[in-house]
């Protein structure tokens, strides 16, 4: 937001309207002065987003489920993957919102592996009580897919006589969905909708531009960094290396470099040399020189093979001697675990009302003589949050923007913000300011128009 005002205030004329610069998802928007001004009286009608969150909010605490199940439907739920905070917040919503709907909510224990072996169960209103604060997975969760089980899923699809499926989970809950429209073809209980809600530290998962846990994960990581570099206060001229998680997808490492005020963050997404690193390592050196005496540098974990945290940390002890000493650290897997901050909560809870909501409007779509079948593109779908909205997108369109090898999206948004992290640790860069915001209006949503 510092940035997009700098560049409103740049881009100014004598004419341009006053405008005051916010956040609207994860985009930077600029709104007319004057507009806001006439329309904060009638604020709450234009609060869409906290409305939405209001009527949810109610819906999950204060309303009991119907105790007629008459003309029910049977949804499963299911955790996929690595645990992630918020997970559990995802897994209460879908069910609570599934119960008042009237439908039959099914659980799932331990991912495509549970579901091939019948680890499903029925849950109730009180069985979810108290999960929105739990961290990891309360369901259990495994990276297995489901391919190989096919058969076995088939047969406890139509004995527990499943009619929908929501898959929380990271890129095996993606690359699960993509099976699970393949096996269509030979199996049709396969013909089910489903919808895959992402959750995982990564931050990895095609069609969202966040995912559930993420959020998390760069708390725990900003923390530790601000901890670490508050313990050389006393000692100066000290430089920390630090290895995040994230896998081959450099998200956690960029913005907690961003959040940290980190001097450099290596990624897989941006290739490095050694030039790279002598220049960081040169640039520290004049940094020791100034009144901060105490360097941070954030690599992921997967950034380059040869350029391991060890290589990094030995490069930066050798050619730092004299001048600076260097300390390594390897957060780990306390990436993963703590509660979930109130952003992951929140987003979680949203994101399983959304899906139950879209669930069961596309099951009375798939209903034909007198069974659900559903194999069109649009009954398998990932629930993304978009720069402003949560969109449903269906896995096949988004198979084409998927890199398989290293298990990332070919285009990410964040890769945007990593000049800035160059220009606050006082490199001499070009930002690209081709993509910013323009000066919108406010408008008034129409009755029905706001989502959750």
């Amino acid at each position: 937001m510092g940035v997009e005002a700098v560049m409103a205030l740049l881009e100014g004329t004598p004419d341009t309207p006053a405008c005051v610069v916010s956040l609207s998802g994860n985009q930077a928007v600029r709104l007319p002065l004057m507009e806001c001004v006439q329309v904060v009286t009638p604020a709450l009608e234009l609060m869409g987003s906290f409305m939405n969150n209001w009527e949810v909010y109610k819906l999950l605490a204060h309303v009991r489920p119907p105790v007629s199940k008459s003309g029910s439907h049977t949804v499963a739920v299911m955790n996929v993957g690595a645990p992630a905070a918020g997970m559990n917040a995802a897994v209460r919503s879908t069910v609570r919102i599934g119960l008042i709907q009237g439908n039959r909510v099914l659980v799932v224990h331990d991912g495509f592996e549970g579901l091939a072996k019948g680890q499903i169960e029925e849950a109730g209103w009180s069985y979810v009580g108290g999960w929105t604060g739990q961290g990891g997975s309360k369901l259990g969760t495994k990276r297995t897919l489901p391919k190989k089980s096919f058969e076995q899923i088939s047969a406890n699809i139509t004995k527990f006589n499943i009619q929908g499926l929501v898959i929380i989970g990271g890129f095996e809950a993606y690359t699960g969905g993509l099976e699970l429209m393949e096996g269509r073809k030979q199996f049709d209980e396969l013909c089910i909708p489903f919808v895959v809600i992402p959750a995982t530290v990564s931050n990895n998962v095609p069609g969202s531009d966040f995912s559930i846990g993420a959020d998390t994960a760069l708390n725990t990581i900003c923390t530790t960094c601000d901890r670490i570099k508050q313990s050389a206060a006393g000692t100066k001229r000290r430089v920390f290396i630090i290895e995040t998680m994230g896998g081959y997808c450099g998200y956690l490492a960029t913005m907690a470099g961003l959040a940290a005020g980190a001097d450099a963050a290596y990624i897989f997404e941006e290739p490095f040399t050694i030039r790279d690193l002598q220049a960081n390592v040169e640039h520290l050196v004049q940094k020791m020189k100034t009144t901060v005496k105490r360097g941070l540098v954030l690599r992921n974990e997967k950034c380059n093979e040869n350029y391991t945290t060890d290589f990094i940390f030995n490069l930066y002890s050798e050619e730092g001697k004299g001048i600076f000493d260097s300390r390594k650290n390897v957060l780990g897997h306390m990436q993963q675990g703590g509660s979930p901050t109130p952003f992951d909560r929140n987003f979680a809870t949203k994101m399983g009302a959304k899906a139950m909501n879209w669930m069961s409007g596309k099951i009375k779509e798939s209903y034909r003589n007198g069974r659900i079948f559903a194999n069109t593109p649009d009954s398998g779908c990932v629930l993304g949050m978009r720069k402003r909205a949560l969109v449903f997108q269906p896995v096949t369109e988004l198979k084409d923007q998927t890199d398989f090898e290293h298990r990332i999206p070919k285009e990410q948004w964040w890769l945007k913000l990593r000049p800035i992290l160059k220009i606050l640790a006082k490199y001499e860069i070009d930002l690209d300011t081709s993509d910013h915001a323009h000066l919108e209006h406010i408008s008034r949503k129409r009755s029905g128009e706001a989502g959750v």
